[in-house]
């Protein structure tokens, strides 16, 4: 089979390598899936980079988010068994944490679903307890993160301010729902959020960023608001000042949504039957941005680390003669 796989650290474009290699032996617990979507997420940009706090051992193959088949038939969300990550044809995964694929997706924004909408849904739901009328904000409100979070808080009847990076982002923004959105390069963040909610702020606030981001969330947030750290996609983790979240009266909470898998995997399924079931309404569908064959990967994998993708990429190994899945 054809899987991309990395033999040394660095940039993505520069060291994956797609080689013909024997498809993965399932270990004990595990089952083969031939890959029918793999997601592409800023996870495996990191670890190309060894930046990640999952370090596999070279060499390996990223992608860990696929939309599979089992050899029974079934289609199944999986995130795969590093170090066979979800690039290549066939991959390897845990038989007790697969999920079904929604019927109302199809297999690439399937593949877009899992990691992305379970970590906005625990972060909004499971964490800030996001209510009906309050607003939330939402830093690369264009972006893979992002937009499933635009997307649950609108669906929680949230007012729902996203903040992006230039035109063409915004317009991604808004077209997913954003009641407002506003342009980073353009407008002054901290002053726009303030005047859309008469100086008293968002309730809660999605950060995939970091850096700059953080430090304005930390001007805008209300009282007894709740700031979500979700990740560091600029590079700058920063440094929260205590004392201001103390003389504000508002909560920083941290997530990481994958010790969920460990530590409490039903709430995991519990979730995922909640997506099933907003997918199903229309209420949620994933922007997959752009599809791509398996001979692209490297490149895509390029793009979303270099901050130039919107919503989703995802890789279609069995794409064919411009076929999408």
């Amino acid at each position: 089979m054809q899987a991309w796989q990395v033999h040394e650290l660095g940039e993505p474009g520069e060291v994956m390598r797609l080689a013909d290699v024997e498809p993965p032996a399932p270990g004990e617990g595990q089952v083969l899936l031939r890959v029918r979507a793999a997601n592409i997420n800023f996870p495996d940009a990191l670890m190309c980079r060894g930046q990640y706090q999952v370090r596999p051992p070279l060499p390996f193959t990223p992608g860990v988010e696929i939309c599979g088949e089992t050899e029974d038939g079934r289609r199944v969300l999986a995130n795969p068994a590093l170090p066979h990550g979800g690039f290549a044809e066939y991959t390897v995964a845990d038989a007790a944490a697969l999920l079904p694929a929604p019927d109302a997706l199809d297999d690439a924004e399937a593949a877009a679903l899992h990691i992305g909408y379970q970590t906005a849904w625990f972060a909004l739901h499971r964490r800030a307890r996001l209510e009906a009328g309050e607003t939330l904000l939402v830093h690369a409100a264009a972006g893979g993160v992002g937009s499933a979070a635009v997307q649950l808080g609108k669906a929680a009847g949230a007012t729902v301010i996203g903040v992006a990076g230039g035109a063409d982002k915004a317009a991604v923004a808004r077209d997913l729902g954003c009641d407002l959105v506003i342009d980073r390069r353009e407008q002054d963040v901290v002053a726009a959020v303030k005047e859309a909610t008469g100086g008293r702020g968002a309730d809660v606030i999605y950060d995939p960023v970091g850096g700059e981001a953080y430090a304005q969330s930390a001007k805008v947030v209300a009282f007894e608001g709740r700031i979500v750290i979700v990740g560091f996609a600029s590079g700058a983790i920063p440094s929260p000042g205590l004392n201001h979240a103390l003389i504000k009266n508002y909560a920083i909470l941290g997530l990481h949504w994958g010790l969920y898998n460990t530590k409490d995997p039903k709430l995991v399924r519990e979730c995922h039957e909640q997506l099933t079931d907003l997918a199903a309404r229309g209420a949620i569908k994933p922007l997959v941005s752009e599809r791509v064959p398996l001979a692209g990967a490297a490149d895509a994998v390029q793009r979303v680390a270099d901050g130039v993708t919107t919503g989703r990429v995802t890789v279609l190994p069995s794409w064919e003669n411009g076929a999408t899945a």
